[in-house]
């Protein structure tokens, strides 16, 4: 079971937690929870959640390519990007 569950405003038995973590995760399959804040309102319940955060590479259009990084380029092209007029908005 997940090791960041808080509950408050009442008491709830593991199994109803474990319920909860298992509709968060059918609801968002591939995602891994991070946190969960389980609030008691009386019958009603309110599920405030984290997902452990999903690393991601920039990709940025340079010079006409698509790219990561440019520690692969050859010279001409670090060149031809270095030479570039930068334009913002």
């Amino acid at each position: 079971m997940l090791e960041q569950v808080k509950v408050t405003g009442g008491v709830l038995d593991p199994t109803e937690i474990e319920a909860y973590v298992d509709h968060i995760q059918k609801q968002y399959p591939g995602r891994e929870l991070d946190s969960l804040q389980i609030e008691v309102d009386g019958d009603f319940v309110n599920l405030n959640y984290t997902f452990v955060a999903v690393p991601f590479e920039r990709i940025r259009r340079i010079t006409g390519y698509l790219v990561g990084t440019t520690d692969r380029w050859n010279n001409a092209k670090r060149a031809e990007e270095k030479d570039r007029v930068k334009h913002s908005l």
